[in-house]
């Protein structure tokens, strides 16, 4: 296999990756503010967010379990066309039901497409690059994340709703224009598949990768919080205007940290860089939590940018490494299922502690889930090697 990353497909896979998380994530961040301006209900605001995240966990065990038995190139343009069609059954429309109900059909095919992006740039990342090919592909997606709710704010506080829907579409449409420039990838087969044949759970589930799963579900629960809810904050400090900025740092901190991170997991492993970005994002939303002023804000944007620009790669390089080749679908497909978990919970949950607490007190709250996450972390990789096979993996890495 060639060492090369920056291959033609690798380019136009990361490029496609960016504009639909950013179409997506648009609409992710877009929601609840609409909603919560809308109906002035928190709770219902983020529940446009955990329905879309549901149907995307339900929806990709299907998608890792059948990818092999698919056209992955012919099913991603079939499912942007279907996202690009239900994005446009938004336009106009205020009844919280029928939103909902397109929220899960956005789900279902941001589910599809992640997936299946995901899984089609790790088959062609060489081996030996795989944290920096990630960390690359990571951060197209983790720039499109942070730079959609700056976008979706500014357009719902400069123009309306609708614009916001009509960029939706069109960054869709951009992503379908460049899918018709990849090359289906060729899928890894299992030596034994003619001897025995793979059942639905063996693709859907890989218990190999189901630790780092689990460590970005923490994660993610803060994130969850900062994409619903950091509008709100804003407006509770006074703060309002410096909102969209702060989602802007977190991209640029991203962008400079990620590769960084990739080279360092290839070179050294990830113990040298986890457990720093954990504390990390723990400084960082300590000062979301007590900041009245756009500068402690700012600051907070830069320790979360890192925290969030290193662990989501890194986990998921370690997802990938732990399983064998042709259950990397499967590995994507869990640890994003795992992030939309995480994102779905942290949405939710924190909505209905603001609507009692108020918007400072759930970012304080959030520490608990990257404590949790820190000290899962050190006591299977430093405390629990003899009571986990994947720890015992994971020090080989």
């Amino acid at each position: 296999m060639t060492s090369k990353l920056w291959t033609r497909q690798f380019t136009a896979i990361v490029l496609m990756a960016f504009l639909f998380f950013l179409c997506l994530q648009l609409l992710t961040a877009g929601f609840p503010a609409y909603i919560t301006e809308l109906k002035n209900n928190p709770a219902q605001g983020g529940l446009m967010t955990t329905v879309f995240m549901v149907a995307a966990i339900v929806t990709r065990p299907f998608i890792g379990a059948f990818m092999h038995k698919v056209n992955l190139k012919r099913m991603s343009i079939f499912s942007l066309v279907f996202v690009c069609f239900t994005v446009g059954l938004g336009y106009g429309q205020e009844s919280v039901p029928l939103l909902l109900f397109l929220r899960v059909l956005h789900g279902i095919g941001f589910g599809i497409i992640s997936t299946i992006l995901s899984t089609m740039a790790t088959t062609i990342i060489p081996t030996k690059r795989l944290g920096e090919g990630i960390g690359y592909y990571g951060l197209a997606t983790s720039v499109g994340t942070s730079l959609a709710p700056m976008l979706a704010i500014s357009f719902l506080h400069y123009f309306s709703y609708n614009l916001l829907i009509i960029l939706s579409i069109l960054l869709t449409i951009a992503t379908l224009v460049l899918s018709f420039f990849v090359k289906a990838p060729q899928m890894a087969v299992s030596s034994d598949s003619d001897t025995k044949k793979t059942t639905f759970k063996e693709y859907a589930f890989d218990k190999k990768a189901f630790f780092p799963c689990l460590l970005i579900t923490f994660f993610t629960i803060t994130l969850g919080g900062v994409i619903s809810f950091l509008s709100e904050l804003g407006k509770e400090a006074g703060i309002a205007g410096s909102v969209p900025l702060f989602f802007l740092i977190i991209a640029i901190v991203m962008t400079v940290v990620r590769p960084i991170s990739g080279r360092l997991f290839d070179a050294v492993g990830h113990k040298v860089i986890i457990i720093p970005a954990t504390l990390s994002g723990v400084i960082g939303l300590f000062l979301i939590a007590i900041t009245q002023n756009t500068l402690t804000f700012f600051i907070a944007a830069v320790f979360y940018g890192i925290s969030y620009g290193i662990i989501t790669p890194t986990l998921q390089a370690l997802a990938v490494s732990f399983v064998k080749k042709e259950k990397q679908g499967t590995a994507n497909a869990m640890f994003f299922s795992s992030m939309d978990l995480g994102v779905a919970i942290g949405s939710t949950g924190l909505g209905v502690l603001a609507s009692y607490t108020g918007y400072h007190f759930i970012y304080g709250f959030s520490i608990l889930c990257l404590v949790v996450l820190l000290l899962t972390y050190t006591f299977v990789f430093f405390k629990g090697k003899k009571q986990t096979s994947i720890a015992g993996e994971a020090s080989q890495i």
